[in-house]
């Protein structure tokens, strides 16, 4: 639906670039002409996705990078505006979740998503922004957050009050980094089946069917539906888009707040046998 050079000379730095919706994204970013930086925490997995890039024709540069490390990500954001001369959009796309009681988690586990999500989005934003104000050049903050950032849900509480934050902050320096150019932006996803995320947080085809029923389109997510929004968003055509959140998640949340509420049916020995299923998943 778009022109082909939408994005083109746009820098685009994607996080968790390397797989899932991330790798999605930066294959819709490329072939509209964008210029792609991608990283990850497996630096194997970001060379086998910049090769794919490049047999079709997508500019791209990696580096491993662990979000969670804010000297890391100083380090690596510095090599990539000295590749690139700069940066134009930052994709802050890696996350980390998964399904369990509340009373069963350890703080490990609690920070383990906390760092991730809220932490490492809030460092790269960091890093970007300062070098894009010191530098007088505008930008653009794309977050990937969900529709329970708002509306909360049992069994991910790391994950909602991470994702909770991450909203927060894009509405809040919508307005404090205006004034330099600096735009945020968000999209909530519903339900889009992913290999990694996907097999931690709905681990079981019953659980896969009870996360397609609670979507009124009863249907999950189809990839290009996703990448088409976010590359509209981070093109110069959303440019008076500022501090909104997008949801595309088929009526989802609309039909029943806490996507992960129903799992009150699950019982200790059903959460054991899950628990054990997602640890053997990675």
């Amino acid at each position: 639906m778009f022109r082909d050079d939408l994005l083109a000379g746009k820098r685009v730095l994607i996080t968790g670039g390397g797989t899932g919706l991330g790798r999605a994204m930066g294959e819709a970013f490329g072939k509209l002409g964008a210029r792609l930086a991608i990283v990850g925490r497996r630096q194997a997995v970001l060379e086998e996705t910049a090769r794919a890039f490049r047999d079709e024709g997508i500019e791209v540069w990696t580096h491993a990078l662990d979000v969670r490390q804010p000297e890391k990500v100083e380090e690596v954001m510095e090599a990539l505006f000295q590749h690139y001369g700069g940066l134009d959009v930052l994709v802050n796309n890696a996350a980390g979740n998964f399904i369990s009681p509340t009373e069963r988690l350890s703080s490990r586990a609690v920070d383990a998503v906390l760092n991730i999500v809220l932490h490492g989005t809030l460092y790269c934003t960091l890093a970007a922004g300062k070098r894009w104000i010191d530098a007088g050049q505008p930008g653009t903050v794309l977050n990937i957050v969900t529709t329970y950032a708002w509306t909360g849900s049992g069994y991910v509480v790391p994950s909602a009050a991470a994702k909770a934050g991450v909203l927060a902050m894009t509405r809040s320096l919508a307005v404090e980094w205006a004034r330099h150019g600096i735009r945020q932006v968000a999209i909530a996803p519903g339900p889009f089946p992913t290999e990694g995320a996907w097999s931690r947080l709905m681990p079981t085809e019953e659980l896969s069917r009870a996360a397609v029923d609670r979507v009124p389109l009863k249907r999950v997510g189809r990839p290009e539906e996703l990448t088409t929004l976010a590359s509209y968003l981070i093109s110069d055509m959303a440019s008076y888009i500022n501090g909104e959140v997008i949801t595309i998640d088929g009526g989802e949340w609309l039909q029943g707040a806490g996507m992960f509420n129903g799992l009150d049916k699950v019982t200790p020995a059903e959460w054991d046998a899950l628990r054990a299923m997602i640890q053997k998943k990675g």
